[in-house]
């Protein structure tokens, strides 16, 4: 097993939890613990965002040659133009001698909650010093988030060099192939080469869209996750979950243990029936594993999980929201089969290092504070139930007087469902677009939201520079220590361009 990197010097964030807590002697346990864990969380300086989405290189000559890199890639088919088919990504994977052989995975599918769940499951096996490859989508800022190696982004040069070094064998089945490869699936071979250069003792990989025919879909994942399946990309997925989940379920190999999500019954049913189908061994949250407590705590949250091998008492999550603690109980039980743990082993991991693995998770653009006076948080929301879930966790976590919404969505989603989701919490909604070509026209988002929070309470400014400077005016309005904030949302692509324009990244 590899090294893993970080431990040499750096204190142990767990000996401060430890220390802050004995501290608090004559205070009430619980409440000790949950300040300990806000405590800790602050002197690591809030989990270091930035180190998560790296900015532009500093170095111009890296700089050329990764635009050079993304030029490229923006010339072949974008994301939301495809042909189920995996016929291009494994004709790809045979010339490159098939690297995503080279190591174990576990392969990730769902509606909402996938990446954050992914970076959950990276960290903890990077806790038990196993070497990690993460490969996710879409990025926050920069393309080169994707793919990650031991927990963090690959730089920028090695990107590069990546490109250019399956870049003869991309051209290669292009010309053979009636239509060439996208830009997905060229960067899922260069992850799943990367990974295989590393090498990696695990690979952590998010589906793009679906499963059965999605690009990541040519490993064989020992673990399939499926987080919770909603209504998304219904014209090309299904328009009901059960439809939804035919298409997500075919990520579960012959043998594979899967770890399920709470579903909608239709979906369950359909992902059960797959299982027995390949003869895979199925846990089921709120069965098999699940929550057992949950406190709010400053930062973050206070978790007991049950897992497949026991209880996890007093984990300190530095995520807010229900839906957090819930994919960090399908993140737990995906690494504990992995290990085995429920099979081959009874006894649960070990539980400190649990906790520090558990606190040092960040999700750069889920609940993320990105400033103060008055408090910023950008969300990535962009379909009702992930609007839904980020509501109700600002509601639980954020004491705000006043919240204003900063809105941008792409044309081909639920906008009417997203804003129906948020308005009980918005005071006012400035709607916006983003730099995509996908955006909606912010006068036909203005349109959609005047129907939903009323004409006085919407506030169009196309560009999202002025939107930001639009809501953080109104949010100041009732004084500085009113508790004013606001929230960027929508879309991942807004979430990203808002991050760099105030500052992160």
């Amino acid at each position: 097993m590899s090294d893993h990197p970080g431990t040499s010097d750096t204190p142990d964030p767990l000996d401060a939890f430890e220390e802050l807590i004995a501290e608090e002697t004559d205070r009430d346990p619980d409440l000790a613990v949950i300040e300990a864990g806000s405590r800790t969380l602050r002197t690591q300086g809030g989990g270091s965002p930035q180190a998560d989405v790296p900015g532009r290189p500093e170095d111009p000559e890296v700089d050329k040659a990764l635009r050079e890199v993304e030029t490229e890639l923006a010339t072949r088919w974008g994301e939301t133009k495809l042909e189920p088919s995996v016929a291009r990504i494994a004709a790809l994977m045979d010339v490159l001698g098939e690297p995503q052989r080279a190591y174990p995975s576990i392969h990730i599918t769902g509606t909402n909650g996938k990446t954050s769940t992914a970076r959950m499951i990276e960290a903890l096996l990077g806790a038990f010093e196993l070497r990690t490859g993460r490969y996710t989508s879409p990025h926050v800022q920069s393309v080169t988030e994707r793919i990650s190696l031991d927990g963090a982004p690959v730089s920028a040069e090695r990107f590069v060099e990546t490109y250019h070094d399956i870049k003869p064998y991309v051209e290669m089945v292009d010309s053979a192939q009636e239509y060439r490869l996208s830009f997905f699936e060229v960067l899922t071979g260069m992850a799943y080469a990367a990974f295989a250069d590393a090498p990696v003792d695990v690979a952590v990989v998010e589906v793009g869209m679906g499963g059965s025919w999605d690009a990541t879909n040519v490993i064989e994942g020992d673990v399939a996750v499926i987080t919770p399946i909603d209504l998304d990309h219904t014209d090309r997925l299904g328009e009901t979950p059960a439809e939804i989940a035919v298409e997500k379920g075919g990520i579960v190999k012959q043998g594979a243990t899967v770890i399920l999500a709470q579903q909608p019954v239709d979906a369950a049913q359909v992902l059960l029936k797959k299982a027995v189908e390949v003869d895979a061994t199925v846990a089921r949250e709120g069965l098999e594993f699940g929550i057992v407590a949950r406190q709010v705590a400053v930062g973050g949250q206070l978790v007991t999980l049950r897992g497949l091998g026991g209880e996890y008492p007093e984990v300190f999550l530095p995520l807010h929201g229900a839906h957090q603690a819930h994919n960090a109980s399908v993140a737990l039980a995906a690494v504990e089969a992995f290990f085995g743990v429920g099979a081959q082993r009874a006894e649960p991991l070990d539980i400190d290092t649990v906790r520090k693995a558990f606190a040092a998770v960040t999700s750069p653009g889920r609940l993320e504070v990105v400033r103060r006076s008055p408090t910023v948080v950008l969300d990535a929301a962009h379909n009702p139930a992930g609007a839904e879930a980020a509501a109700e966790a600002v509601r639980e976590a954020f004491d705000f007087s006043r919240l204003i919404g900063v809105v941008g969505a792409s044309g081909d989603k639920n906008v009417r469902g997203v804003l129906e989701a948020f308005e009980p919490i918005f005071a006012e909604v400035v709607v916006t677009q983003n730099s995509s070509h996908r955006a909606m026209d912010a006068d036909e988002l203005a349109a959609i939201a005047v129907e939903v929070f009323g004409d006085e309470r919407v506030q169009v400014e196309p560009r999202l520079p002025d939107a930001l400077e639009a809501a953080i005016t109104l949010a100041e309005e009732e004084g500085e220590f009113s508790g004013g904030g606001v929230l960027v949302t929508g879309s991942v692509i807004t979430v990203g361009e808002a991050r760099l324009l105030l500052g992160k990244g």
